[in-house]
């Protein structure tokens, strides 16, 4: 295949990426600077959210047999992106802001290992070619393990990062497992062309299903999420919102491409094998969060719960569904940085741990009440209460749910969300009682003046103005030929 100009330019958002990583690796040999890597990061992840515009362009166009870059891949590109940039945005406040003190290590590998995982998404988003998805998902997960243990200091954060290696290997050894099946029964790794000679081959159907259950693991669905809010509660809080946001839309949305072109997943048992994992995710990440005393254990189970809520879409896989999975992700990502980004802002990482103790965060809104403003409308979103971006996206799962008739599906997603209303509203009953003389733990004076607070007050207005007036995501997601995925 002769690569073109075309070719070049439909690869520009990795491109790129890319030589973002190179330029912030060479300046932090050439000397480190806290401010100065942060903002070659910025830059660099601003100028490949640019480049996705010439790349529609020229989209559809398959580069190589790996990787096809079309409007579906450059909406997730950018939905990967822009979770990438707020993360910084994040971890630049984690580490001591513009001075970078109080860190006791090194601050700047932790943007290049963030930026090496958002290229690995990257691939993943745009992989129609099995290879392609390993390669992507190996990028993105690899880092990933030296981001969840980098605060050192912090023995449950390295604790965390060898849980999260463990889970992501055992993902790996199901996913390759598979993958290995599929090529014997196709002899081709290309999604399309999987089983198409024989769907109903049992060695085609048993290795999309070992293939599910990989893809499970880095999705932290039940039964397999058993480390899961180990790991959020370990990693810093930035790595905590990265791995709820980006990481994950990038593992969905190739879930997503493989379910839809794919013929080997047309069996009936593997939307039974889903349906029981969907009714488990939404019940038991609900239902754990119930008994949480840690924020960020408390969004982990939370997590789990809303990808719960995706496999509704994802098995209804026809008419709204694939619509309905870009409006709920992007509602998603943007209300779980909100809610990891106050976390981050109320954090010191000299202290040796994070502020995630529900009880640090009793009263705050009588010292930091715009930081509870910011929280209160990312957990009514997280419920899915209306005006808010969460409940547009909930609205579309239910809507696709009902359209292929899913009803126990269903019944099991309004029973999860009853319940999850409760332990939301319990964490913002919490920012408005006074407890006498309680060891005060706030963020700075001055949070919202700097890069991180801006960034989080932007994210609160843009939930709340979505909830109220969705018109313009719904027409980004039509217009960016997620539906033609379906038919």
């Amino acid at each position: 295949m002769e690569f073109t100009t075309q070719h070049l330019i439909a690869l520009l958002p990795l491109l790129v990426t890319c030589a973002t990583i190179v330029v912030v690796m060479l300046a932090i040999a050439w000397k480190r600077h806290h401010s100065w890597t942060f903002g070659l990061s910025v830059i660099g992840l601003n100028l490949a959210l640019l480049s996705i515009i010439p790349a529609l362009k020229v989209a559809p166009l398959e580069v190589t047999p790996l990787m096809m870059i079309d409007n579906f891949g450059a909406y997730y590109m950018a939905l990967v992106l822009a979770g990438t940039l707020a993360c910084v945005t994040l971890i630049h406040a984690y580490l001591g802001g513009e001075s970078g003190k109080g860190y006791p290590g090194n601050r700047e590998e932790m943007y290049l290992l963030i930026l090496l995982s958002a290229a690995g998404g990257l691939v993943l988003v745009t992989a129609q070619h099995l290879a392609g998805l390993f390669i992507g998902l190996e990028l993105l997960s690899v880092p990933v393990y030296g981001l969840v243990a980098y605060a050192f200091f912090n023995k449950r954060s390295l604790e965390a990062g060898i849980k999260y290696m463990v889970l992501s290997a055992a993902g790996s050894a199901f996913l390759l497992f598979g993958m290995a099946l599929l090529y014997a029964d196709a002899g081709s790794l290309s999604f399309s062309q999987l089983a198409a000679a024989g769907t109903s081959s049992a060695i085609s159907q048993l290795g999309i299903g070992m293939m599910l259950i990989g893809l499970a693991f880095k999705l932290s669905l039940v039964p397999f999420h058993l480390w899961t809010p180990d790991v959020y509660e370990g990693a810093p809080a930035p790595v905590a919102a990265f791995l709820a946001t980006a990481s994950k839309v990038a593992v969905f949305a190739v879930l997503l491409r493989l379910y839809q072109l794919s013929p080997a997943t047309a069996g009936g048992w593997l939307n039974d094998l889903l349906t029981v994992i969907a009714i488990a995710s939404i019940l038991f990440g609900n239902l754990l969060a119930l008994v949480q005393n840690n924020i960020k254990r408390l969004l982990g189970y939370s997590s789990i719960a809303h990808f719960g809520y995706l496999l509704v879409a994802l098995i209804a896989s026809k008419g709204l569904a694939v619509e309905a999975i870009g409006v709920y992700l992007a509602t998603y990502v943007l209300t779980s940085l909100g809610a990891f980004g106050v976390v981050t802002l109320m954090s010191t990482p000299y202290s040796g741990r994070d502020c995630d103790a529900l009880y640090e965060y009793r009263g705050l809104f009588w010292r930091r009440p715009y930081l509870t403003a910011v929280l209160t409308v990312m957990m009514l979103s997280l419920a899915g209460i209306p005006l808010t971006a969460g409940f547009i996206g909930k609205f579309f799962v239910i809507a696709a749910g009902v359209e292929s008739g899913l009803w126990w599906l269903l019944g099991a997603m309004v029973l999860g969300s009853a319940i999850g209303v409760f332990y939301y509203l319990r964490v913002m009953v919490t920012l408005f009682l006074v407890e006498p003389n309680l060891r005060r733990h706030d963020a700075d004076l001055h949070w919202a003046q700097r890069a991180g607070g801006i960034m989080l007050l932007f994210v609160a207005l843009l939930a709340f103005f979505l909830g109220v007036y969705p018109q313009p995501l719904l027409d980004l997601v039509q217009h960016s030929g997620l539906v033609a995925l379906a038919n």
